[in-house]
C-alpha cells in the first residue's frame, strides 16, 4: 500500500546525499517533494500541512545545520514525525480487572469486521486468552453463518443464539453474551456489530444501544484502509456520534493509496491499535507506529520479523541444528533442510518476509514475483526421496533422480539442481556456524571467529593439494562436478563462490 510513497521519499532523500550543508533552497525543495508525495498518497491536507511545517522547522534548526551528514538528519526527522502522525507509542488493549473484557467492533458494511473478529480472536488465543465471538450482526444476510465459519477456522468459541437475517434483537444478544462468557469462563468477549453502507441514524442508535448495554472496555472502529479520505470522514462521524477508543485497519495489503492510515490517528485523536494485512487469519498483528514508519522509509521491520520467528521456531530444534552444523557439513541432511523450510513457511508468505528486511525496496519487483509454490515443489522433491537418500544425497544417481522426478512431478534437471544447491548451501551454512562468517568476508569486526580467521589468513601456506585448471570454463566444470558428487571435504572456494540462480535473479543489476 505504501510502495508509491516509499519510492517518492527514497528519490527525495537520494537527492540530498553528498551535500555537506543544506541551504534554505534545499530544505524548501525537499519539503515540497515530501508534500507532493503525501498528497499523492491521499493523506489529509491538514495533516500534510502540520507535518511539513514541523519538518521544515526542525530541518532549519541546529540538529541539521551542525550535523556531519545533514541528509541522514533530515531522514531521522521525517521518520520521527511519521511516527508522530501514526500515533506515537504503541497502544495496547485495556483488559478488565474482573473478566470478561468486552471488545466491541464497529464500522461500515464491507470494512471486514466479521473476518477481523476471527483474526482478533485467534490473535488473543495466541496471547493466552480464551475469547468468545458474539454474533450481533442480525441484519446482513448470512452474517451469523459467516461468523460461525470464521470462528471455527480460528479455533475460538462463538455465541450465536439468534439465526439473524433480520431476526433477533442484537442488544439482548450482546447482554446475554457477557453473562454466558462469565458463566463459561471466557475472559474476552468480541462483539461483532452490524454495519451499514453509509453513516445513518439507525446505525448510530443501534451501536450506541449495544455500547450502553454491555459497557465495553474497548470500542474498536474497523476501517477499510483502501477507501482513502472517506475513512477519515466516517471515523470522525462515528467518533462524534458513538465514540470509539481505537482504530483497526483492514485490507492493509491492498494496492490503494495509504493516506487513511497516515491521517486517521492525527485527525481523530484515536490511535491505530491493530492492522490486518492479508486474507489469512494469521495476517493480523498489533500496530506499531515506529515499525510502520520504518517500512515506509525503506528501513524494513526487523523487530516484527524476529517476533514472527520467535513465535514459529522451536528453540530446542534450532539449537540442535546449530550443533549439527558446527560438527561439520555432512551432519546437516535434506531432512533437516525440509524441516527448516517448513518452519519458514509457517511464518507466512516468503515475499512478505523478505519485504520486512532493510534495503529490500529496490528489489520490490523481484520479491513480488517470488512464487511460494516453488517452496512446495522443493518440498515435494525431498519427500519423494527415500530416508537413505535424504540422509546421504551423494547416492542419488541418474536412475534415482529419474524416480524422484516422476514422484514429485518435476523434470530430472530440477532434482539435480536441488542436490547441487544443497551441497553448496550446506558448506556455506557449516562455515558460518563454525564462526567463519559469510564466504568472502572472513574478517568482519565483531563477528565470531573474525580474529582467528585473520590469523589463519596470515599463516596459510600453499600446499600441494588438488590442482585447479587455469581455464576458467574447465575449472567451473570441475567445481560443479565436485558439488554434484558431494566432494565437501575440499576447501570452500570463497573467491569463486556463486549464489544459486534463484538468488542471483533477485539481486539488483550491478
Amino acid at each position: 500500500m505504501f510502495d508509491t510513497l516509499s519510492d517518492r521519499l527514497a528519490t527525495t532523500f537520494r537527492n540530498l546525499r553528498g551535500k555537506g550543508r543544506l541551504s534554505e533552497a534545499d530544505i524548501d525543495a525537499t519539503a515540497r517533494e515530501i508534500r507532493v508525495a503525501l498528497l499523492e498518497a491521499d493523506v489529509a491536507l491538514p495533516v500534510v500541512r502540520a507535518f511539513i511545517n514541523q519538518v521544515k522547522e526542525r530541518a532549519r534548526g541546529a540538529e541539521v545545520s551542525r550535523a556531519l551528514n545533514p541528509a541522514q538528519q533530515v531522514i531521522k526527522i521525517v521518520n520521527e514525525e511519521l511516527v508522530g502522525i501514526l500515533g506515537g507509542e504503541t497502544r495496547r488493549l485495556r483488559l478488565a480487572k474482573n473478566p470478561p473484557t468486552v471488545i466491541m467492533l464497529a464500522g461500515l458494511q464491507g470494512a471486514g469486521k466479521t473476518t477481523l473478529a476471527g483474526k482478533l480472536g485467534r490473535w488473543l488465543a495466541g496471547q493466552g486468552h480464551t475469547p468468545l465471538l458474539v454474533a450481533c450482526d442480525l441484519q446482513r444476510p448470512n452474517a451469523v453463518g459467516q461468523l460461525t465459519v470464521v470462528a471455527e477456522r480460528a479455533g475460538v468459541a462463538i455465541f450465536a443464539p439468534e439465526p439473524g437475517n433480520g431476526v433477533g434483537d442484537p442488544v439482548r444478544v450482546a447482554e446475554e453474551s457477557v453473562a454466558y462468557a462469565r458463566d463459561k469462563q471466557y475472559d474476552v468477549v468480541i462483539v461483532d456489530t452490524a454495519g451499514r453502507l453509509g453513516i445513518d441514524e439507525e446505525m448510530m442508535r443501534q451501536a450506541a444501544d449495544i455500547r450502553d448495554a454491555v459497557s465495553p472496555d474497548e470500542v474498536l472502529f474497523v476501517v477499510d484502509a483502501m477507501i482513502g479520505q472517506d475513512a477519515v470522514t466516517t471515523a470522525e462521524a462515528f467518533r462524534d456520534g458513538v465514540g470509539f477508543d481505537g482504530v483497526v485497519l483492514s485490507k492493509l495489503d491492498g494496492d490503494a493509496r495509504g493516506g487513511a492510515a497516515l491521517s486517521i490517528a492525527q485527525v481523530t485523536g484515536r490511535q491505530i491499535m491493530f492492522a490486518s494485512n492479508g486474507e489469512k487469519l494469521d495476517d493480523f498483528d498489533a500496530f506499531h507506529p515506529d515499525r510502520m514508519a520504518s517500512r515506509i522509509l525503506g528501513m524494513g521491520d526487523m523487530l516484527s520479523l524476529i517476533e514472527k520467528a520467535e513465535r514459529t521456531f522451536d528453540q530446542e530444534e534450532a539449537e540442535k541444528l546449530a550443533s549439527k552444523l558446527a560438527k561439520g557439513p555432512k551432519e546437516f541432511t535434506l531432512e533437516d533442510f525440509l524441516a527448516q523450510m517448513e518452519q519458514v513457511r509457517k511464518m507466512g508468505s516468503i515475499s512478505k518476509l523478505l519485504g520486512m528486511m532493510p534495503g529490500m525496496g529496490q528489489m520490490r519487483d523481484q520479491i513480488n514475483n517470488l512464487d511460494d509454490r516453488d517452496v512446495d515443489r522443493t518440498a515435494a522433491i525431498i519427500k519423494s526421496m527415500t530416508p537413505g537418500e535424504r540422509a546421504d544425497p551423494k547416492i542419488i544417481n541418474g536412475s534415482r533422480r529419474a524416480r524422484i522426478a516422476r514422484g514429485s512431478g518435476v523434470d530430472v534437471s530440477a532434482v539435480k539442481n536441488l542436490v547441487e544447491r544443497f551441497f553448496e548451501a550446506r558448506k556455506m551454512m557449516s562455515k558460518m556456524a563454525r564462526g567463519g562468517g559469510m564466504p568472502g568476508m572472513p574478517g568482519m569486526p565483531g563477528m565470531p571467529g573474525a580474529g582467528a580467521a585473520a590469523k589463519r589468513k596470515g599463516k596459510q601456506k600453499k600446499g600441494k593439494g588438488a590442482r585447479r585448471s587455469g581455464n576458467p570454463m574447465k575449472r567451473q566444470a570441475e567445481e560443479r562436478a565436485a558439488a554434484t558428487r558431494g566432494d565437501e571435504d575440499a576447501p570452500f572456494d570463497a573467491e569463486n563462490f556463486e549464489l544459486p540462480k534463484e538468488f542471483r535473479d533477485m539481486l539488483p543489476p550491478r
